[in-house]
């Protein structure tokens, strides 16, 4: 059984600015797995109409967040050590969808990947590593 849901995953989104303002939103979470929506908004465009690869990037490390939060819960506090990102296209005016997995949970280290997606067609690819902070 997963430790949290989506809705569960949707209020973390609407507590912070740093998502909040984006508009993410999950739509499917699985152990280990945690897949987002990421509206299209103007403001993202670069000069020539085209998604800037920061929004790309945003949405695969929130996504991968919120998958590495099915697995180790809410008030886990592991953050992004190290992201690899390969641009496959671009798009014009769409919204996107962004789809995260844990590969390997470590004691001090995750590894994972996401993709970004506009319809079926890939937009990213992305290697995620975190580490994962002792409270104190």
């Amino acid at each position: 059984m997963l430790s949290v849901s989506a809705a569960d995953l949707n209020a973390l989104l609407d507590a912070h600015e740093f998502t909040r303002r984006h508009g993410l939103r999950v739509v499917a979470v699985g152990e280990g797995e945690c897949e987002i929506d990421v509206p299209y908004r103007p403001e993202n465009n670069r000069p020539g109409g085209v998604i800037s690869g920061q929004v790309y990037m945003h949405a695969a490390d929130v996504a991968f967040w919120l998958a590495i939060k099915t697995r180790l819960g809410l008030d886990d506090a592991s953050v992004t050590s190290s992201m690899t990102t390969a641009f496959l296209g671009s798009v014009r005016g769409e919204p996107l969808r962004c789809r995260a997995r844990v590969l390997k949970l470590g004691r001090r280290l995750v590894y994972g990947s996401a993709e970004c997606f506009a319809g079926e067609r890939p937009m990213t690819h992305h290697t995620v590593t975190y580490a994962r902070m002792r409270p104190g």
